[in-house]
């Protein structure tokens, strides 16, 4: 499968959605950038792989896959980096912004979605609706990303999330893309 830009949908036809969750508890979502979580939809057609969708954001460079697996089933941020997830194989319900907020969503994912995270967005696996779910993990280049659980102690941390700067290239499209108008 080709890894070229011309292998993604086109910018004129793909579906984003951009999402403002707001803070819940310790859990501080996107109330601190004001940068939305974004899910490209479809934006990889069926027949890519794992690995072709790692070729592509190693050829793009705004981000480096770093894992292949499915999401954690218990609600963590990052406050060191943002990051692209990237649904490589089957289907799951995921939640963003902390399961006793109101203002949390619980998109269903399928292979070919993308989702931007800022750092800060408290996310999980709900359920997995099609066996063998995974993704692939993606983050700037030198980030390192860490684990957060909305828990007493971590207030520095999430503190941090304030001076993290934000994508110059957007992570899929390269030079132009959603990720780059918000």
């Amino acid at each position: 499968m080709a890894t070229s830009k011309s292998a993604l949908t086109s910018l004129k036809d793909l579906r984003v959605s951009s999402h403002a969750i707001p803070a819940h508890g310790l859990i501080p979502n996107t109330a601190l950038q004001r940068k939305p979580l974004l899910i490209y939809h479809s934006v990889f057609p069926p027949t890519m792989s794992a690995a072709d969708i790692e070729k592509h954001l190693t050829k793009i460079g705004a981000v480096v896959p770093q894992w292949r697996y499915t999401m954690y089933s218990t609600t963590h941020f990052h406050s060191t980096t943002h990051e692209v997830l990237c649904v490589a194989a089957g289907r799951a319900r995921l939640c963003f912004g902390g399961e006793g907020n109101p203002g949390r969503i619980e998109p269903v994912l399928e292979k070919g979605d993308v989702v931007i995270v800022p750092a800060g967005v408290g996310h999980r696996l709900l359920q997995e609706l099609e066996s063998g779910y995974e993704m692939v993990g993606a983050y700037p280049p030198g980030k390192q990303w860490d684990m957060c659980y909305g828990k007493a102690g971590e207030e520095k941390k999430v503190e941090a999330i304030h001076g993290l700067g934000w994508f110059d290239k957007d992570p899929l499209y390269g030079d132009g893309g959603p990720a780059l108008d918000v």
